[in-house]
């Protein structure tokens, strides 16, 4: 009896020690995990990191490549694109104008009732998704579903838009993508972004597609200027205030446009505009230099992109990637230490399945136990019940990536203000200046918006910040390709 006692203790202790090891084991392996969770956001924060002269090493290299982009075509990464845009609105324009603005998986047309010194009297739009499968089909399918949707939307014309008897509609056509603009009306595809992959269409003139789609359509309209975003930004806030001269998206994708003294184009060759200045569609997103902080994330992001080595700048700062860019980071710390316990989660391996919105609306958190990152997780990820130490993770993540693109965004501007003299005080004086800012990324993203308006700031000193002023131009790309129509317009 005494042995099988003595033998049912033995055996109990040795229960014992094996789940006591067990959990020694387990909390070792959990402690392993947090160590290399640690190492790889120490790893992120260190390569991400944006200080403030690495930021002028990158305004530099900016400012260096904008001259190099102005003296011959091909001759930078920047395109600087001639716009043929030399009389930006006065306010003085009259009548009822339309805009057609495409530049991302949505496209919105507009209409105006321009009343001269009154300004904007009426305005009315409508916004239209693209199906994905038109993104990467054929070009007719593409530019019939557009002119389709404008046909409807000038059959619903109100009686309070007022188009001349006798006169054709007029259009402007803000098209958001690289063109190599041949007239204020006319250019061809240089090459699609932000998710577009249509080969046929590079080298066509993009007027002329649409305008064949419209008379398949049935729609009587003449295109009169066509405008990137983001000169079309630049001319709707200069319509509001004088002072404006560069304008800046932050949305989808992003772009620089801003106003520039024709003699200091040596690639245009024509007549000098009696205005002495052009605006320039810079096409900043395809910026690169070996200042920027890239990671390993930003490296596979781009060679598994649409565009693998296009639009590097793009894919740091803008908002389609912000939060695929994120995506990846959860990825490999999900692999490498567990991050959501012992599986990666399947749904984390979709490319492309967290957007920015949902990474904003988890940065923005301030819950207690940061409930929107669980619920965020939950809903999108599938990922339940994620502790707290986990979201807080999360949440430095999206801190570290937004920061990053922010500040990059602000030494972007800092390079086009010294291009252009408008970063240091001259005789005394401080130039004033007023940015105009468009897209969903800068509208939405507080901490993102906020992060580049104090960077500025730092980059630039006090006494010159106090003369600089970023100015939200709502909607400026489809109103402001409106006003450049009326300015264009052939009854002028």
């Amino acid at each position: 009896m005494r042995k099988v006692v003595v033998g049912v203790a033995v055996i109990g202790g040795a229960a014992v020690c094996a789940a006591a090891a067990l959990v020694v084991r387990h909390r070792m392996r959990n402690v392993n995990q947090c160590v290399k969770s640690a190492d790889i956001l120490k790893e992120l924060e260190e390569k991400c990191a944006t200080p403030s002269e690495k930021l002028r090493q990158i305004a530099d290299a900016m400012t260096v490549e904008m001259h190099a982009g102005l003296a011959s075509e091909g001759g930078s990464k920047l395109k600087m694109l001639i716009s043929y845009v030399d009389n930006l609105p006065t306010g003085d324009e009259e009548g009822v104008y339309y805009a057609l603005d495409l530049g991302g998986t949505n496209f919105r047309v507009l209409r105006v009732q321009l009343g001269g010194k009154s300004g904007i009297e009426s305005q009315e739009f409508a916004e239209v998704s693209i199906p994905p499968q038109l993104m990467v089909g054929a070009p007719d399918a593409l530019f019939d579903y557009i002119a389709a949707e404008l046909a409807k939307f000038v059959a619903d014309e109100s009686e309070k838009f007022r188009l001349v008897p006798g006169r054709q509609r007029e259009l402007g056509f803000t098209f958001s993508f690289p063109v190599l603009q041949l007239s204020i009306d006319s250019g061809t595809l240089i090459r699609w972004t932000k998710g577009f992959s249509i080969d046929e269409m590079v080298g066509k003139d993009v007027v002329a597609e649409l305008t064949k789609a419209m008379e398949r359509k049935g729609v009587d309209m003449r295109v009169s200027a066509l405008v990137n975003d983001t000169v079309g930004t630049l001319a709707g806030g200069r319509y509001d205030n004088k002072d404006i001269f560069i304008a800046v998206i932050l949305g989808t994708g992003t772009n620089a446009a801003y106003v520039e003294r024709a003699q200091a184009i040596p690639k245009w060759h024509g007549p000098h505009p009696k205005s002495g200045e052009m605006v320039i569609n810079m096409e900043w997103g395809n910026f690169r230099s070996s200042h920027l902080p890239l990671t390993e994330y930003d490296n596979t992001l781009n060679a598994e992109s649409l565009n693998p080595g296009e639009q590097i700048f793009e894919k740091m700062i803008s908002g389609m990637y912000l939060g695929e860019l994120l995506r990846r980071i959860l990825y490999r710390m999900a692999d490498e230490a567990a991050l959501f316990g012992e599986t990666v989660p399947p749904k984390l391996k979709t490319q492309f399945i967290l957007r920015t919105p949902e990474m904003s609306a988890m940065h923005h958190d301030t819950s207690p136990d940061l409930k929107v990152v669980g619920n965020t997780l939950k809903d999108v990820l599938e990922i339940r019940n994620t502790p707290l130490s986990t979201r807080k993770i999360v949440v430095e993540i999206c801190n570290i990536i937004a920061t990053r693109g922010a500040r990059l965004a602000a030494a972007g501007i800092l390079g086009i203000l010294k291009k252009t003299g408008q970063d240091t005080v001259k005789d005394s004086e401080v130039p004033k200046t007023v940015i105009a800012m468009d897209g969903g990324l800068y509208e939405h993203y507080k901490e993102y918006r906020h992060c580049l308006k104090s960077t500025l700031n730092e980059l630039v000193g006090d006494q010159v910040a106090k003369h600089i002023k970023l100015i939200h131009s709502n909607d400026g790309s489809g109103i402001g390709a409106a006003l450049l129509a009326a300015s264009h317009s052939q009854y002028i």
